[in-house]
Parts: structure tokens; C-alpha cells; sequence
């Protein structure tokens, strides 16, 4: 009797056990949130595998797997909040909420970079004498703090002779500074492509942007991977890897821009904003998944200039954070291994990929 009834007992044990191991929700999160709170985003190849269900079709044989997305209105300090909960496991992050969550004890590794030389636009009311930079010195203008538009903001003006004292800054996300900006409660906003809609209908004016300037200006984010989901589940953690980057692949190929802008539009933010972001620019160069020199000068610059406006206490060593064995796999895997250019520390082309060469020819 003892002997069945120990035997009932570990075939139950047995039983719970693989019901929980059959259990894997697998929490990604994106600082941002489409028109209308949807959840989707745009501007990156992981916001388009998003719109286009790729990680589900990636673990569709496997019933055991369930995918949960998580958008956040708050951008990065929302995020933030969540990851310390424990409540994500991949998530995109910009350079400053990134480092600041990391410099907080926040336990996730940088995977691959998401984008780069993401432009940064200056937006005026239509009727605003702002022509310039230079002109917002003393003005009452909206900023997001907190996000990776913050530092790339500082940047800008310290690149053209000006600080964030010289400036009246007041905090508003995006949804409440679009309102201030058009009914005259601010006097500009540095913002990202989401007022170009709006310049179109001439309700704003942009005034200045990163394109064309200095190739150290503009924002970067990254893909991060909670650490204790990588070092328990390293071949999932392979997989979403390779599935975004053969996403970014895809996104990189000219011929598949419109695609690309139709997924991102499913955000709800229309499409001409998105054409009218990369004007000037290519698809393969912004969302160039590579941790070259200069991702890696980038944020090492991020965190110094994080740490002197009192942002971070502590330090953030960068090259302990980096864990790209994931990404070099998936290059060789799907033979991307010189698909995109690699650049040095100033911006400049260090090894010419094959878009880059393809272009040129």
C-alpha cells in the first residue's frame, strides 16, 4: 500500500513538473505605443516583426511557448519599472533609460543594436519666429526626459554652442507635447518623427534636424535580453536573436522599404512620416543590428555624459554589459556576416558591407 501510494505521489510530482516545464511565456516589452494606445510601435526591425507576428511564427510548432507583448506608454522609465518587477524578459531600450536601469542593478545583457543615427527634429508652431537652434535659447521647450532623447538632446546644443541652462525645458512625453506645442503652452519641441505628420499639414515647422549633421548626433537604442532568462534558455534566446536580425535583413533591402512602412503604420502613425524619416538616409544604415566601435563609443559617451548631469551614481561598464555571441551566430547562420557595414568611433565606414558596396557600385 505504502509503495502504491509513493508511486501515486512522485507520477503526481512527475506530472506538475511537466506542466510547469511545458509553461514558457516568453515577455517582450518597447518603450513606446501606437495612436490610440495599440500595441505596436515603430522604427526598428523588431517593431515590425511585432506587426508581422514573426516570433509567433518562429515558435508556432512549439504549444509549449506563449508570446506576450507588452508596449509602454511611459517609454523607458516605464519599462524600466517593469524590468525590475521581473516582469519582461526581451525588451528595447534607448542609450539612457538602457544605462540608467543598468547603473540602478537592473540584470540584462545588450544583444544587438536596434537603430542608429535615429534623427532628432526640432518643431515649432507654423506661425514661430524659431529658425534655428540657436533661436531656442531662453524658450519654453518640451522634452521627454528620462528617454534616449534627453542626452542626444544635450548633445545638440552643446555641438552648437549652448546647455540645457540656457533653455526653459519643460517635461512632457510626446501625446501631451504635441497639445502644448500647437495651442502655444510651448515654444518648441525636440521630438522624433511623429511631427513630421503634422509639419506635412502645417500645423508644425521643423526647424532643424540631425540629418546631415554631425554623424556622432542622433539617438541609438538596443535589444536586451534579461540575464537570467539567457543563461536559463541560451537556445531561445538564440532564436528570438536570429529571428530579429533576419528581420532587420529583410528590412535593409530597399526593395522591401514600403513593406516595411506598412507594418510600421500598423502603430496607427501614418506612413509618410516614416518616408519622409529616412529621406536622405537608408533603412540598412538605421537599423544596422551591428555592435561595432561605434555603438560601443556611443554609449561609453552616453554613460560619462549621464554621470556628469547627475543622471547615474554609479559607473556602467559597457564592455561587460555587451554579450554578442547571440548576433554572431546569427550573422553566420544566415550567412549576414558582411551584410552591413561596420564603423569606427567618429561615424566613418571601418569595414564596407555588401549594401554599402551595392550602392556604390
Amino acid at each position: 500500500m505504502k509503495l502504491r501510494i509513493a508511486a501515486a505521489l512522485a507520477a503526481l510530482l512527475a506530472s506538475l513538473g511537466s506542466v510547469s516545464a511545458e509553461e514558457l511565456t516568453i515577455r517582450f516589452g518597447n518603450p513606446g505605443v501606437g495612436l490610440d494606445n495599440r500595441q505596436y510601435s515603430h522604427g526598428d526591425a523588431t517593431t515590425y516583426a511585432r506587426a508581422r507576428d514573426l516570433i509567433e511564427e518562429e515558435f508556432a510548432a512549439d504549444k509549449d511557448i506563449k508570446i506576450e507583448w507588452t508596449f509602454f506608454r511611459g517609454a523607458g522609465p516605464a519599462l524600466n519599472e517593469s524590468v525590475a518587477a521581473k516582469q519582461l524578459d526581451f525588451f528595447l531600450l534607448g542609450d539612457l533609460p538602457a544605462i540608467v536601469g543598468r547603473s540602478r542593478g537592473l540584470d540584462h545583457k545588450f544583444v544587438f543594436a536596434t537603430t542608429r543615427h535615429e534623427p532628432v527634429y526640432l518643431a515649432v508652431p507654423a506661425d514661430s519666429d524659431i529658425k534655428s537652434i540657436d533661436d531656442v535659447k531662453g524658450k519654453k521647450v518640451a522634452l521627454f526626459r528620462g528617454t534616449n532623447l534627453q542626452l542626444a538632446t544635450d548633445r545638440i546644443l552643446s555641438v552648437h554652442g549652448l546647455t540645457e541652462k540656457d533653455v526653459r525645458f519643460i517635461n512632457l512625453d510626446t501625446n501631451a507635447a504635441v497639445p502644448a506645442l500647437t495651442s502655444g503652452n510651448v515654444d518648441a519641441v525636440f521630438g522624433g518623427p511623429e511631427y513630421l505628420a503634422l509639419a506635412k499639414k502645417g500645423i508644425v515647422k521643423i526647424v532643424y534636424t540631425t540629418k546631415g549633421d554631425d554623424p556622432t548626433l542622433g539617438r541609438n537604442s538596443s535589444y536586451l535580453v534579461a540575464t537570467a532568462f539567457e543563461q536559463a534558455h541560451p537556445d531561445i534566446t538564440q532564436r528570438v536573436v536570429t529571428t530579429f536580425v533576419k528581420a532587420a535583413a529583410f528590412a535593409s533591402d530597399p526593395v522591401n522599404e514600403d513593406e516595411v512602412f506598412n507594418g510600421w503604420a500598423v502603430s496607427g502613425f501614418p506612413k509618410d512620416a516614416f518616408e519622409a524619416d529616412i529621406e536622405g538616409d537608408t533603412l540598412a544604415n538605421r537599423l544596422n543590428p551591428l555592435i561595432d566601435d561605434f555603438v560601443i563609443a556611443r554609449y561609453k559617451d552616453q554613460v560619462a555624459r549621464a554621470k556628469a548631469y547627475g543622471l547615474i551614481k554609479g559607473n556602467v561598464d559597457v564592455d561587460s554589459w555587451l554579450e554578442p555571441k547571440y548576433l554572431q551566430q546569427a550573422l553566420k547562420e544566415l550567412k549576414l556576416e558582411n551584410h552591413w557595414s561596420s564603423y569606427d568611433a567618429k561615424g566613418e565606414i571601418a569595414q564596407l558591407g555588401d549594401l554599402n558596396k551595392k550602392h556604390t557600385n
